[in-house]
């Protein structure tokens, strides 16, 4: 007899429905689809939507954060900057400028001196071209992105070299009495007039340009942090509008203290970017704008007495140096006197300490231009020694003290007006002291605010 043994049949679970109909790798493959679609299901569901509503009011209040305290550093980066790299650069180049006016106004006023030079004159040359030297090293040192200013350096470094030469030989010549010292000297003012001042007053042009753009961006608001606060604000009030209606209850604490400190944050940046755009746009009104005003006085004034010595140099064939006297004169004090370059500062520093100084200086600019009549006098009236002693000597009414007087007081002008700029643009930077990080612990407050206030309402559900 035989039998046949039988075994238990046996019967597989069904796959999970959402795995059904597939195989085991086609299924984990699906697993972040699944996700996804769990979570849309989930927000079907007034506790799926409450915690998507969370998770986006956390996100946006830390983004809205990071961006804010970002572009508070940025301005503080930009405002620092003004004042411990971009201003210094500036007034590097114009003491370039000044430095180089300064040496041809006096190698022109040493060669009224048959044989050996005054040696306070050759002193201050040497310096005046030592100076210039130093400066343009520090106006070089930086001219990325700072328009043409690489080119201007190379050409001052090629011709200062020239100038320099020239004003040697022609200084061999005149200790030796001969006339082509004369030639020589008026060939290394031409060459001076014609290639070097331009190349040194494009270079500052260009770090002063530098100078303003880098204060208007400065006080530029930052549109894309405003934005989403702004949204983050709008965000929370829909939501406890929301809230309300699906609960009816008026209050939610968490909610409010987001809210509060979205406000305050955005309050607290608007009034120091208020107050710091305000103090930097003050520093450019009365201080750079006023100093470019008074650097481009003194620099008239230096070309002017060049002028006036280079047409005593010329020994009656100095008629076209008079007459670009005469223009830079009025440039510098208008035609009557009390206009030009000097009025406009004195009325840009209305009320300001630099006033004063540039009164004085206008006042020394109208002597100067009495002592030049007095010194055209002498020296079309053949009294040319008498002319040039007139035109050089130290007493306190000749050319050359009022000329000196003017200088002086441009100077502590421009030295006033630059004081003006950095104060101000302290103030501004410190009107941002605090922001950054006050902008970054309420943003975190915002977030953690939120969460509080809709975890509140979520345990309702439980």
């Amino acid at each position: 007899m035989s039998s046949t043994a039988t075994r238990p049949e046996t019967t597989a679970e069904p796959p999970p429905e959402e795995f059904r109909g597939r195989s085991g790798i086609a299924g984990l493959l699906d697993l972040p689809g699944q996700a996804v679609r769990a979570v849309v299901r989930s927000t079907t569901t007034t506790p799926g939507k409450l915690s998507l509503i969370a998770v986006a009011l956390v996100l946006l209040s830390l983004v809205a954060g990071l961006v804010g305290v970002l572009s508070v550093k940025d301005k503080d980066n930009t405002i620092n900057g003004l004042i411990d790299h971009r201003e210094p650069l500036a007034a590097a180049a114009q003491q370039v400028f000044r430095s180089l006016s300064d040496a041809d106004a006096t190698a022109a006023s040493a060669f009224l001196s048959v044989g050996t030079e005054p040696p306070a004159l050759r002193k201050r040359y040497e310096q005046d071209i030592a100076e210039a030297g130093s400066a343009l090293a520090r106006a070089a040192s930086d001219t990325t992105d700072v328009g043409n200013a690489a080119h201007q350096v190379d050409i001052l470094n090629q011709k200062v070299p020239v100038y320099t030469g020239i004003v040697e030989t022609a200084r061999a010549n005149n200790r030796q009495g001969f006339p082509s010292g004369a030639s020589y000297l008026r060939e290394a003012s031409q060459l001076m007039r014609s290639t070097i001042l331009p190349a040194a007053d494009a270079l500052y042009n260009e770090h002063t340009k530098k100078l303003t753009d880098e204060q208007d961006s400065s006080s530029d608001v930052p549109w894309v942090a405003v934005a989403l606060v702004l949204v983050l604000l709008a965000a929370l009030v829909v939501t406890q509008i929301y809230l309300t209606r699906r609960t009816n209850r008026v209050l939610n604490i968490g909610l409010l203290v987001a809210t509060g400190c979205v406000v305050l944050s955005l309050l607290w940046g608007a009034v120091a970017l208020v107050v710091q755009g305000s103090l930097v746009a003050t520093g450019r009104t009365d201080g750079t704008s006023q100093v470019d005003i008074l650097v481009r006085a003194r620099i008239y004034a230096l070309q002017a007495r060049a002028d006036e010595t280079l047409t005593l140099v010329a020994r009656g064939d100095g008629g076209a140096y008079e007459q670009q006297f005469i223009k830079l004169a009025e440039k510098l004090v208008g035609a009557d006197g009390k206009g030009g370059l000097l009025g406009e500062a004195r009325g840009l520093a209305s009320g300001t300490t630099g006033e004063q100084k540039i009164e004085v200086a206008e006042q020394a600019a109208r002597e100067w231009s009495l002592a030049h009549l007095q010194v055209r006098r002498l020296d079309d009236g053949g009294q040319y020694q008498e002319a040039v002693d007139f035109a050089t000597s130290v007493s306190p009414n000749s050319a050359a003290a009022a000329f000196a007087r003017l200088d002086t007081n441009l100077q502590a002008a421009i030295d006033v007006c630059r004081q003006e700029f950095l104060d101000s643009t302290r103030s501004g930077d410190n009107a941002l002291t605090a922001l950054a990080a006050g902008v970054g612990v309420l943003a975190v407050l915002a977030a953690g605010g939120s969460t509080v206030g809709v975890r509140e309402r979520l345990r309702e559900y439980r």
